[in-house]
């Protein structure tokens, strides 16, 4: 099994203005790293390379991400061990805090590579039914790093 992931953003800003050049400058480096980590499987991307104009929500602003990973443990790496961490660091300078979940976690088959719609609905089960073991020990783990 791999472990997919879902999360979702507010952006404070449209993404061509300047108070939030240094995150869109710096997603491809960030998704290179992601890329590069051990563990890494897979992530939402366009043509582009990275999935910001991809569309799920009604507000422009909403963006994306999503991957597959080996682990929880080699997510967490990436998340907390790489140039990631700054910028987790940084997103209350970009992003609005929500007030419902924003990041969904789900175990995968070992080929399988999850749809958007099928992260939409693991989001809005988690949004309808709470955590699960996982996401309280992730929660866990953010706090402490961060």
């Amino acid at each position: 099994m791999k472990l997919a992931q879902l999360n979702i953003a507010l952006s404070k800003y449209p993404l061509d203005a300047p108070e939030i050049k240094d995150f869109v400058d710096n997603l491809d480096l960030v998704n290179g790293i992601a890329e590069e980590s051990d563990g890494f499987v897979w992530r939402l991307k366009d043509e582009s390379g990275d999935a910001t104009s991809i569309q799920l929500f009604d507000d422009p602003n909403m963006i994306v991400n999503m991957s597959v990973w080996e682990s929880v443990d080699t997510l967490k790496n990436f998340m907390f061990r790489t140039h990631h961490r700054d910028f987790m660091r940084r997103k209350s300078e970009w992003f609005h805090r929500l007030d419902e979940d924003s990041y969904v976690l789900w175990w995968v088959s070992d080929n399988h590579i999850p749809t958007t719609e099928e992260a939409l609905e693991r989001l809005e089960h988690l949004r309808k039914n709470g955590d699960s073991l996982m996401h309280l020990h992730l929660k866990a783990t953010i706090r402490l790093m961060m």
